[in-house]
């Protein structure tokens, strides 16, 4: 029976203290305590301070955390469940040293979302070509626009924008876009964009805001997205949502059914989503931001239309940024890589990239020994 209230740090401590696994204690560390996502990071935004905090229900939700990491592609799912039996030992350690009465996490309820471990690592990145290819495809859709009354121009500049931003930034789509789950998540606003420094304040994974640089490409797209939209305000989304719905449930919000749905009757000749769409302009009244879902219908749309398909799928959002760090990481570029992925350590690269195929690294060794001679 736990007789003091332990601060989840020192039980830590005490954990690591009392192991004897040399290399092995780096790695849970990294996993329990100093990562950017670490176990400890996770139970301090939940204002979890003392072991005995810890009941079933924040390991069921540690799960799920690593669940939603899954799925946005950070993890493999064994490394999810590694992660999860890192922290299950941890807390039988807990019960050995008398810090709680039992495990918390040794239970199938708190297990039940951990993602389903086939032995099958994917995580999808976007190749080089497929890159280009889109990127064409959606500079050239701009550009027919002008001329094909069924492209809408505004909606071409923004697309460019988001396929830009995506495959050559760095970005999250979790960063650009609205998350529904998370409160502070709002998507990118025009404030966030600093066109003539060329950087871009997103709400990092850390939970902190982080300065992205933007490269020529992307920032000559947002630049030219933003004269073509001109946001009413700074506070405006850069990427708007299109559902009507949300749309008018902002200006219900701002005001009330009543005045909408009186606005709407004035104007009845017209489309009710143009007089929305007006309403919330004129009013300065900003509309949600497109949902990290919409980003995923409109990376899809892009790709049915570029007549892209990769293995039966379509270049998802955090591929993008996958695609970039592989890339700089492949051609011997660790550091750039680092530094474009925001990783507070090398080391976070180095396991991101792990799967880097030996055939790549032979790849590029004889694409530099052939650019300087050494290999003839």
């Amino acid at each position: 029976m736990p007789t003091r209230r332990t601060p989840v740090e020192d039980a830590l401590g005490r954990y690591f203290a009392s192991l004897n696994a040399g290399g092995t204690i780096d790695t849970l560390r990294w996993v329990l305590e100093k990562g950017e996502q670490s176990f400890l990071t996770y139970l301090r935004e939940r204002g979890v301070e003392y072991i005995d905090q810890i009941d079933v229900k924040c390991c069921r939700d540690w799960g799920m955390e690593l669940r939603t990491r899954y799925i946005d592609d950070d993890l493999k799912a064994s490394t999810a469940h590694n992660y999860f039996r890192y922290t299950r030992a941890f807390l039988s350690f807990c019960v050995r040293d008398q810090l709680l009465e039992r495990n918390p996490a040794k239970t199938g309820a708190a297990e039940e979302f951990l993602p389903e471990d086939t032995g099958k690592r994917d995580r999808q990145f976007w190749r080089a070509d497929d890159r280009e290819a889109l990127l064409t495809h959606v500079s050239r859709r701009v550009d027919r626009s002008f001329d094909d009354e069924s492209i809408d121009t505004e909606r071409a500049y923004r697309d460019r924008a988001i396929v830009t931003l995506l495959a050559l930034a760095g970005v999250r789509g979790a960063e650009i876009f609205r998350d529904p789950n998370d409160e502070r998540r709002n998507g990118c606003i025009w404030a966030d964009v600093d066109l003539k420094s060329g950087e871009l304040e997103v709400f990092g994974k850390s939970r902190e805001y982080e300065t992205v640089g933007l490269p020529t490409k992307a920032r000559t797209a947002l630049a030219r997205y933003r004269k073509a939209v001109d946001p009413p305000t700074e506070t405006w989304p850069v990427f708007p949502t299109g559902h009507y719905n949300s749309k008018r449930k902002a200006l219900i919000d701002a005001y009330d059914a009543t005045t909408v749905e009186r606005w709407l009757e004035a104007d009845g000749d017209r489309p009710n989503t143009a007089i929305v769409d007006d309403r919330l302009r004129k009013t300065e009244v900003p509309p949600p931001a497109l949902s990290k879902n919409g980003g995923r219908r409109v990376m899809q749309r892009l790709c049915d239309e570029a007549n892209l398909e990769i293995d039966g799928e379509y270049l998802k959002p955090h591929g993008g940024r996958r695609g970039l760090g592989h890339e700089l990481y492949a051609s011997g570029r660790s550091e750039y890589a680092q530094q474009a992925l925001r990783h507070q350590s090398i080391e976070t690269t180095h396991d991101a990239y792990s799967d880097i195929k030996s055939e790549d690294v032979a790849n590029t060794i004889d694409e530099v020994m052939d650019a300087t001679g050494e290999g003839q």
